[in-house]
């Protein structure tokens, strides 16, 4: 069996990857368990819906931490206008639409290594978006994204 035969155990998050991040910057949160049993990997933050001027920056951090980044799949309805590839950092990401809905993003490392995150909608007041985000990286975290930004969500007083 050649070596490029030989299945690779999926790279998972390093523990502990805390970063400050600047007054209106966009706000990523990784799930940093050695298992990846929850339903969601993460949870990201974006500051508008134009995704040229968001996804780069998403990237670049994922990159980071997790190697290069070649698919990401959005829901097309969610976002102004949706490029079908973008150049970030000197590599082509393709940028497919999927019918995921408005509160999840779909990336793709390597050939088959998916992670999907929480898109908390650029609108959403701070404590509300880190309450989701929170939810998000729990390790037992078995609701969808729709439904965490639901119960996160405040309640309406009649």
């Amino acid at each position: 069996m050649a070596d490029s035969d030989t299945p690779h155990p999926p790279q998972l998050l390093p523990d502990a990857i805390y970063e400050s991040v600047q007054p209106g910057t966009a706000c990523l949160r990784l799930q940093t368990t050695h298992t990846r049993e929850g339903l969601l990997d993460g949870a990201w933050w974006p500051r508008s819906r134009d995704i040229g001027a968001e996804l780069p920056c998403l990237i670049t951090a994922l990159s980071e931490h997790l190697g290069p980044i070649t698919r990401v799949g959005l829901d097309e309805s969610a976002w102004d206008e949706l490029p079908t590839r973008l150049t970030i950092d000197d590599r082509i990401v393709h940028v497919d639409s999927f019918p995921v809905g408005d509160d999840t993003i779909l990336i793709t490392r390597g050939d088959q290594d998916y992670f999907a995150l929480l898109v908390v909608p650029p609108q959403t007041a701070p404590d509300v978006a880190r309450a989701a985000m929170a939810e998000a990286v729990r390790a037992d975290n078995v609701a969808q994204a729709g439904q965490i930004l639901i119960n996160t969500a405040p309640t309406q007083q009649a």
